[in-house]
């Protein structure tokens, strides 16, 4: 009998092997030979930025780099050895271990301790599916203590950073593991390759900004590779071929221009047997850097400006004595073709131990904005033109205007007398101003009576500012753009503040589109802070050639007769040119001709230091545009100078930032025309430029 069980045992094994060599044999011998491929994506450096005279503002720097790659079928069991055999070669960071990090690393460590965290009773539970795999996984990391978790070394903290990296990538995908790596390190990992299956020794990319902070609130920032994508733009990337742990601009240019910066990943295909080992590695596609932006901005210039509205700064705090001024901020555009050649701004910080240092804020000049005074009453003006409340010949006597049951409200001196807009504008008269705006609004104006105005007078002026770019988007682009704010209130008396430029608030951008719509003529260009986008070069000496140059854009044209823009245009040189007119001083003697209009506005502070103030301090905001020469303009400025001071005494801090910083831009532009001009030239430029300087000051006699 067992000789016969054994028997039909032997011929049952023999006939299924058989069928297993006959009928399945093919089948089987393919699926064993079977192969996937997998493509992979590894990332370039991205693009350069340049300024407008190709100089290099953003770059990238190599550094030495170690990676892991992780099979399809490398278990928990091969990481955690690969990191411990690596963790003795490198030193690894170990301050980014969490402490869910650290019991989820304890649970591996010690899983027969881990499972005496759970009693009998929850077991039980298990077994009868009351408790799921998570509930009694999340019962063990709470009870792991501080005691069972000071049981891990400094070495077991490194193989744990380590091991978190490995985990963190796609398979057959790079994770970087270790950055800046010594050059000790990366031979020693180099020599022991063969025992680190998946890890390796790379080049890594980090940015590199030669003018150090300058302008580094708008260049953006990049993330990190532990950062990967934002989690709140996930889905985006992913869909747009990102891997998770891919680098991506997190802020303003970098942002703004990813899809250009980026560049064409380099895809390796692998080919991998059933189990996931690696069989094949095959290169598609080299890839390609990303493309490299050449920026509007004048960096000699820009530097040159951050120095004088840090010195500036700093002269006002110091011999005003005002407590409250820390910020200031220029923007300077060409007004024909809205390229932004300097957007800077300065801030005073104070740290934890009372150490003050004055930071990069040219973000401020989008971000924040404030009550800028009298520089918009160009603006004002042309509305009352545009809506027929008054004509180029009307005059009002600069007199207090008073409604019932409100203080008076005048110009800033008294005595100004009979005015039209032009000498308005000059001596900048606030009455003129209140005048008009009372006859946009239809009202019928007596003094110390009610004033009723028409309900849409606020609707009226604020599309008419918009025209200008006030109360509106630029539209320069950068992202996260203020448009500024509001003032909810709508009476009359607010309104006449409205038209001196003391309550709606602006940026100092949008001062910029303003007045650079009055010195070309009445268009409103879009600011741009890109000038051209190049394709990239392997000689890092050179640049690539130009893909995409962006044109001029006129958002719109002020409704405006032009006549009564020269207007307007002759009002603002009045003020810098003229006896009396407000930057007068501070412009007199300039050799390029400037025209602009100056602003002063009471306003409350809304700073940082807010808090310590049981009651709101009143200040000062001090704003400037200009534009020069008044005759065929080149250039175009904004100045604001917030909480520039308290009380009715402080400084002009606004003219002498305005004064200087076009003073450099002339002399930076005669600097570089002499060093391009052969001996002969530059004589032949002085004479013309002397007597052209010798007609227009006849002209202006005989006007």
């Amino acid at each position: 009998m067992l000789f016969f069980v054994v028997f039909v045992l032997f011929s049952m094994l023999v006939l299924r092997l058989g069928i297993v060599q006959i009928v399945y044999g093919e089948d089987f011998k393919r699926e064993i030979e079977r192969t996937e491929e997998v493509t992979v994506n590894n990332p370039v450096p991205r693009g350069k930025m340049y300024d407008r005279n190709i100089q290099t503002i953003v770059d990238n720097t190599p550094s030495n780099a170690i990676t892991y790659t992780k099979s399809q079928g490398t278990s928990t069991e091969e990481m955690l050895e690969v990191a411990d055999r690596l963790a003795k070669i490198i030193e690894k960071d170990t301050e980014s271990v969490r402490d869910r990090d650290k019991k989820d690393f304890w649970i591996l460590k010690n899983p027969e301790r881990a499972k005496e965290k759970i009693t009998e009773k929850e077991w039980d539970l298990y077994e009868e599916k009351e408790l799921d795999d998570k509930q009694i996984y999340d019962l063990q990391l709470e009870r792991i203590s501080e005691e069972d978790l000071k049981e891990f070394t400094d070495h077991d903290l490194e193989v744990l950073a380590i091991f978190r990296e490995f985990n963190s990538g796609y398979a057959l995908s790079p994770q970087i593991v270790k950055k800046e790596v010594t050059e000790k390190e990366y031979a020693a990992v180099s020599e022991n390759l063969e025992q680190l299956p998946g890890v390796d020794t790379t080049t890594d990319w980090d940015r590199k900004y030669p003018f150090g902070g300058t302008l580094q609130t708008v260049l953006g920032k990049v993330t990190d590779a532990s950062e990967g994508l934002p989690r709140e733009q996930l889905d985006y990337y992913l869909s747009r071929d990102y891997s998770r742990n891919d680098r991506v601009g997190k802020s303003y240019i970098e942002m703004q221009y990813e899809d250009v910066l980026r560049g064409q990943k380099a895809k390796v295909k692998n080919v991998t047997d059933k189990a996931g080992n690696v069989l094949d590695t095959e290169v598609i596609t080299e890839g390609q850097r990303g493309k490299d932006l050449v920026l509007t901005i004048d960096m000699d210039l820009q530097l040159a400006v951050e120095e004088i509205i840090e010195e500036e700064l700093l002269k006002a705090k110091q011999t005003a004595g005002t407590r409250l001024l820390d910020r200031a901020f220029v923007v300077m555009m060409d007004p024909h073709t809205g390229e932004v050649l300097t957007m800077a701004g300065k801030q005073i910080t104070r740290d934890d131990n009372g150490k003050t240092s004055v930071n990069d804020f040219a973000l401020g000049n989008i971000t924040t904005s404030y009550a800028v005074g009298s520089a918009v009453k160009g603006a004002t003006v042309l509305t009352g033109l545009q809506q027929g409340a008054i004509t180029p010949s009307t005059t009002f006597l600069d007199t207090p205007v008073k409604i019932k049951d409100t203080q008076p409200k005048r110009s800033w001196r008294a005595g100004l007398g009979v005015l039209n807009y032009k000498d308005a504008l000059k001596v900048s008269s606030n009455v003129y101003m209140f005048r008009t705006a009372i006859n946009v609004g239809e009202g019928n104006y007596r003094y110390d009576q009610p004033l009723s105005l028409r309900p849409d007078t606020f609707e009226i002026f604020r599309n008419s500012f918009a025209q200008f770019g006030l109360g509106v988007r630029t539209g320069i682009d950068l992202p996260n753009e203020m448009v500024g704010f509001k003032g909810p209130e709508r009476g009359p008396g607010k309104l006449l503040d409205y038209s001196i430029g003391q309550y709606d608030t602006y940026t100092a951008m949008q001062l910029a589109q303003y007045v650079s719509t009055i010195a070309n003529g009445g268009n409103r260009i879009q600011p741009r802070i890109v000038k051209e986008i190049r394709e990239p070069v392997m000689n890092n000496n050179e640049v690539g050639p130009v893909i995409k140059s962006m044109d001029p854009v006129v958002l719109n044209r002020v409704d405006a007769d032009p006549s009564w823009i020269e207007g307007v245009q002759e009002g603002f040189r009045r003020v810098m040119q003229e006896p009396n007119g407000t930057a007068r001083g501070a412009f007199a003697g300039a050799a390029y001709k400037p025209a602009g209009k100056t602003g002063t506005a009471q306003a409350f502070y809304d700073g940082p230091e807010r808090k310590r103030f049981d009651k709101t301090p009143e200040v000062m905001n001090l704003s400037l545009v200009a534009y020069a020469p008044h005759k065929n303009p080149e250039v175009a400025i904004s100045v604001l100078v917030p909480w520039a001071y308290e009380g009715s005494t402080g400084h002009h801090a606004n003219n002498d930032i305005g004064r200087r910083v076009l003073d450099t831009y002339f002399d930076l532009k005669k600097k570089r025309q002499e060093q391009n001009l052969t001996p002969e030239e530059p004589v032949q430029q002085i004479n013309d430029e002397e007597t052209t300087e010798q007609q227009e000051d006849a002209e202006e006699q005989a006007e």
